[in-house]
């Protein structure tokens, strides 16, 4: 007898996996248009570049504190390196997702000034982090992160910015960056990837020195085949 209902658990288990698998295969997540991720300086990657894939969230501090050691390195490597940032909004940040979609609005609007604007987040992220707005509505945060965006990027376009938050564009370009983190597997931020591999410490800032100790490796002396790889266990 308790082996018969040993079976009929497992028969339950089976088909209860199968109908979850079928429920997945299903509801797919649709294909963007377009690459997710914003170039820094337009450096998009080549064949022989070094790629850095990096997840912030503009009102996290580790991935504020994350910038100033790594922009330090794009600037020591130039060209050889390129970054591309996702927006990444944790669900425990308030303001994460609307701060994420500014980042986008600018993006279409000037993306020159991308950066800029996640800079002044970085910078100002007391006016955002958590219980900063407590006490407001969410249109009413709606338009302060628009009057930040418009003065941050040096733009008197705040009508600009604002209908950008009233179009469905943006918050599926959004959402389509979360959804590209969580299919990278990144569950945090800061995260970061070079040339698709996975970096360790995921959540917490690199300083300029780890930078080097990373980077440095996977350029070979002139006129060598590149051919080290990234030695981490992971």
């Amino acid at each position: 007898m308790e082996l018969w209902n040993l079976l009929k658990s497992i028969v339950f288990l089976n088909s209860v996996l199968l109908v979850i698998f079928i429920g997945c295969v299903s509801c797919q997540i649709s294909i963007p248009s377009k690459q997710d991720g914003f170039w820094y300086e337009n450096r998009i990657a080549g064949a022989e570049s070094i790629l850095i894939e990096a997840f912030f969230d503009p009102v996290c501090p580790d991935s504020r504190d994350s910038w100033p050691p790594l922009k330090r390195a794009l600037h020591h490597y130039g060209s050889r390196v390129s970054l591309v940032v996702h927006p990444f909004p944790l669900p425990y940040h308030d303001n994460a997702f609307i701060s994420s979609r500014a980042l986008h609005i600018v993006n279409n609007l000037n993306t020159s000034a991308t950066f800029r604007l996640l800079e002044s987040f970085f910078d100002q992220q007391d006016k955002f982090y958590n219980q900063a707005t407590f006490d407001l509505s969410k249109a009413s945060v709606v338009d302060e992160v628009a009057k930040f965006t418009s003065k941050a990027i040096e733009n008197s376009n705040y009508a600009a910015v604002k209908a950008g938050f009233s179009d469905p564009k943006t918050d599926q370009a959004t959402r389509f960056s979360f959804k590209y983190g969580c299919v990278k597997g990144v569950y945090g931020a800061p995260f970061f990837f070079v040339n698709g591999f996975p970096l360790p410490d995921a959540g917490s800032p690199l300083d300029y020195e780890t930078w080097r100790n990373i980077l440095d490796p996977l350029f070979p002396p002139a006129g060598q085949l590149r051919t080290e790889t990234l030695d981490f266990v992971l």
